[in-house]
């Protein structure tokens, strides 16, 4: 019998000290690196979808995750539905990681990737074409380290909030 990967054993590809250390042993397997970050509580095929193309970008893609105390102060809950992030961090680590796209995960607590960013210093810096580079957050840390950040046409306009929505407003068979 096969058996699963245990995530305990993956966390040399969350761990920032861990990953710093390797890409600046190895630049050539990792640069150019690119980075992304966001919430991922339901992954669906736009967020798949996203990340190839982030990954397209450069050699490795590193994911920067929102802990589960960072999606709750980002997306606090609304009435009627439930409390952000559905799936717990570890989960949301370890299926981010499944993907072929995806080579590494930070999970990081604040509510922006600044600290981040900084402390990889990424090539290229992708987020969604819903987004305006002058307004993002991250936006002077990118650029400090000598990056370049790419917006990413959002090819499957889908959300977790939109599922939720789709879920809570089924109505059983009567």
């Amino acid at each position: 019998m096969i058996q699963p990967a245990n995530f305990a054993d993956l966390t040399d590809l969350t761990d920032l000290q861990t990953l710093q250390r390797a890409i600046a042993a190895d630049p050539d397997h990792w640069r150019p690196l690119v980075f992304t970050n966001g919430c991922f509580d339901l992954l669906h095929a736009g967020h798949v979808r996203y990340l190839a193309a982030a990954r397209s970008l450069g050699k490795s893609l590193v994911v920067g995750l929102n802990s589960d105390r960072s999606v709750a102060n980002l997306k606090p809950a609304a009435p009627g539905f439930p409390p952000r992030p559905i799936v717990p961090q570890d989960q949301r680590a370890e299926v981010l990681l499944a993907l072929k796209a995806v080579d590494a995960i930070v999970i990081f607590d604040e509510p922006t990737a600044t600290r981040t960013i900084e402390a990889l210093k990424p090539d290229i810096y992708v987020k969604g074409g819903d987004y305006c580079v002058e307004t993002l957050p991250e936006s002077p840390a990118v650029l400090a380290g000598g990056g370049r950040i790419e917006l990413v046409q959002i090819e499957v306009p889908s959300s977790t909030s939109g599922i939720v929505q789709r879920i809570l407003a089924a109505r059983p068979l009567e």
